[in-house]
């Protein structure tokens, strides 16, 4: 699968749409935290997460502590941000909205 790097202003334009999302490690990562009522919640949305991410043959790089989910999304094949990691950090609010 092919990969492009979007550059800073493309980035930006994507993030508008991505809330709670920012921008960190000199514009080559996104993150963003969701908080959870409890563990369980937290595990199922990684558990969803993780069958849209394999879908999209684009893995996250996170963190759980208890009900807390840390997710940082970069393209490491290009050493920065591309589509797929706007994609998938969309797909991700959208599990949130839907629950």
């Amino acid at each position: 699968m092919q990969y492009e790097q979007l550059n800073r202003d493309a980035i930006e334009a994507g993030l508008k749409n991505l809330s709670g999302w920012s921008l960190t490690d000199n514009g080559k990562v996104i993150v963003k935290t969701f908080q959870f009522k409890d563990f369980k919640a937290a595990f199922g949305f990684m558990t969803q997460c993780a069958l849209m991410a394999e879908k999209m043959n684009h893995h996250p790089e996170w963190m759980n502590v208890y009900a807390t989910v840390t997710v940082r999304l970069t393209t490491h094949a290009t050493g920065g941000l591309t589509r797929h990691d706007l994609d998938l950090a969309a797909a991700m609010n959208g599990l949130i909205a839907d629950a």
